[in-house]
C-alpha cells in the first residue's frame, strides 16, 4: 500500500482528503507545518507528498528546496488557489511533480497521484478494496478512530482489560458504550467465554431478578418452564448491564448480594450456584446525584466501580467525524446494495459542522437514510436532512457538565415559569420535570 503525506493546515480539508483517499487504498499521514512535515518524512517512509503552498511556517516551496537539499526523491503535488498559479510554476522548476487547483476535483487529483506513483492502473474503489480504515477492529469490523479522546479511550480499554476489575462505562446516548463493553472483554482473560449483555431499561420491574437469576418452572405466574439467568449464562465471562440506573431499588439489593458472594439463587429454589463473572456497567445518567437523591444504592455504586471510563461525545471526536460517517456509508452499501461513492464538499462541511447530539446512533441512522435517498449518487446536503441549528442547541443542553446550569438559567430568565423554560431550553415539560428532581433544583 503507497503511502501519502498530507501537508495542509486547513484541517477540515485535510480530513476530507485523508478520509476520500484512504477509501482508495491509500495509507495517510498528515501534518499541518512544514516542520511536521519533515518530521514526518524523517520518521517514516512516503512514497507522495500532498503539499498546499501556504502554510503557518512557510511556503510549500520551502518544503520542496529541504527535500532536494536532502536529495529525498520523493514525489510532490501542490495544492493552490487559481489565483496563485505563478506560484505552482515556481514549485513544478523546484521539482514538483505536478500541481492540482483549488478546489480540488477529486478524480483529477487521483490521477495526478497515479501518474505520480507511476501506477498502472487506478486505485481499488471503496467497494473493492480490502484495506481497512485506520482504527477500524478486525474483531468485529468497528471504527475506533483516531482523534486524541479515541486514543485516550482505547488505551484505558487495553489497560483495564485484562483486569477482573469491575467496569463502569459512563456516557451519553448512541456514544458507543456496549461496543466498548465487548471489546474489553475480547481483549481479556474471558475472551473465549460467554459475554451476555442486559439492557436494565428494557426490563421490567417484576422479571429483573428472573432474566438476571433465573427460575423453576411454576415458582411464579407465568413461569412455565425453567429459565436460565443471565449471571449462569455468563458464567466464566462477562456479564454488560447496559443503563444499570434503570434498576428497581428492590432488585438493586439483589445484584449487590450476588457481586458480593459470587452466588445466584433462581427463584423457587433453595440452593444456591456459584458463578464467576465479570460485571461491566454503563450509564448515561449521573449515578452520584442518583445517589442524593436515594434512587441508587452507595454501595452498590462502589461494587461496580472499581474502574471508570468516560464515553466522549462523537462531536468531541474531531478528526474522527468524517472517518465515521464514511465507515458507515460503508456499511449503508453493503446492506442496501447501493454503490454510493461518497460525499459531496458540502455534506462533508455540514457533517463537520453538526453536533450530533445522538452521537454515533444518529450518525448511521442519517448515513443510512442518505444513502437510500441519493440512490447511488454522490451524498449532497439535500439527502442528510440535518438541522443544524437545532442540533447544535439539543447537544449543547445534552452537556452533562452544564445540563444543571442551562435549567437553573432558564427559570431564571422565566421567573420560575417551567412551561416557558422547558420551551427555552428545546424540552418538554414531563423532561423538565425529571431533570429538577434529578439535580435536586427547587
Amino acid at each position: 500500500m503507497k503511502h501519502i503525506l498530507i501537508v495542509e493546515d486547513d484541517t477540515t480539508f485535510a480530513l476530507m482528503l485523508q478520509t476520500w483517499l484512504t477509501k482508495k487504498g491509500f495509507a495517510i499521514t498528515s501534518a499541518a507545518s512544514i516542520a511536521a512535515a519533515r518530521k514526518a518524512l524523517h520518521d517514516g517512509a512516503v512514497d507522495l507528498v500532498l503539499c498546499d503552498l501556504r502554510l503557518p511556517d512557510g511556503e510549500g516551496i520551502d518544503l520542496l528546496e529541504w527535500l532536494r537539499s536532502c536529495r529525498r526523491l520523493v514525489p510532490v503535488i501542490v495544492m493552490t488557489s487559481y489565483a496563485a498559479i505563478s506560484s505552482a510554476v515556481q514549485a513544478m522548476k523546484l521539482g514538483a511533480k505536478d500541481y492540482v487547483a483549488k478546489p480540488v476535483n477529486p478524480e483529477d487529483l487521483l490521477q495526478k497521484i497515479n501518474e505520480a506513483l507511476g501506477a498502472a492502473v487506478s486505485a481499488p474503489e471503496p467497494e473493492q478494496s480490502i484495506e481497512k480504515v485506520p482504527g477500524e477492529s478486525e474483531a468485529v469490523g468497528y471504527l475506533e478512530g483516531q482523534s486524541e479522546a479515541a486514543r485516550q479511550l482505547y488505551s484505558y480499554v487495553r489497560l483495564v482489560a485484562p483486569t477482573n476489575m469491575s467496569v463502569l462505562i459512563n456516557g451519553a446516548s448512541g456514544t458507543g458504550k456496549e461496543y466498548v463493553a465487548k471489546r474489553i472483554h475480547q481483549l481479556s482473560k474471558r475472551a473465549d467465554k460467554p459475554f451476555v449483555a442486559i439492557d436494565c431499561g428494557a426490563i421490567p420491574k417484576e422479571l429483573a431478578a428472573s432474566e438476571f437469576f433465573g427460575h423453576k418452572k411454576g415458582s411464579f405466574t407465568g413461569a412455565i418452564e425453567d429459565k436460565v439467568g443471565a449471571f449462569f449464562e455468563a458464567n466464566g465471562g462477562t456479564i454488560f448491564l447496559d443503563e444499570i440506573g434503570n434498576l428497581s431499588y428492590d432488585v438493586q439489593i439483589q445484584l449487590l448480594r450476588v457481586l458480593q458472594e459470587r452466588r445466584v439463587k433462581p427463584i423457587g429454589t433453595t440452593a444456591d450456584i456459584k458463578v464467576d463473572v465479570r460485571l461491566i456497567a454503563a450509564t448515561n445518567e449521573d449515578l452520584k446525584a442518583a445517589i442524593a437523591a436515594a434512587t441508587f444504592r452507595e454501595d452498590l455504586y462502589h461494587r461496580i466501580n472499581e474502574f471508570t471510563i468516560h464515553m466522549p461525545l462523537l462531536c468531541e471526536r474531531g478528526e474522527d467525524i468524517l472517518l465515521f460517517a464514511n465507515f458507515f456509508l460503508d456499511q449503508a452499501n453493503r446492506e442496501l446494495e447501493k454503490p454510493v461513492p461518497g460525499f459531496l464538499p458540502d455534506a462533508m462541511a455540514q457533517i463537520c459542522r453538526y453536533r450530533w447530539p445522538g452521537n454515533l446512533r444518529e450518525m448511521r441512522n442519517t448515513v443510512m437514510r442518505a444513502a437510500l435517498l441519493s440512490q447511488g449518487a454522490p451524498i449532497g446536503v439535500e439527502h442528510l436532512g440535518l438541522d443544524v441549528e437545532v442540533g447544535n442547541r439539543v447537544a449543547t443542553l445534552h452537556d452533562p457538565e452544564s445540563e444543571r446550569a442551562k435549567i437553573v438559567s432558564a427559570l431564571q430568565r422565566c421567573a420560575g415559569n417551567k412551561s416557558k423554560a422547558a420551551e427555552m431550553l428545546g424540552i418538554d415539560r414531563k423532561t423538565l420535570y425529571n431533570k429538577l428532581k434529578l439535580y435536586q433544583i427547587e
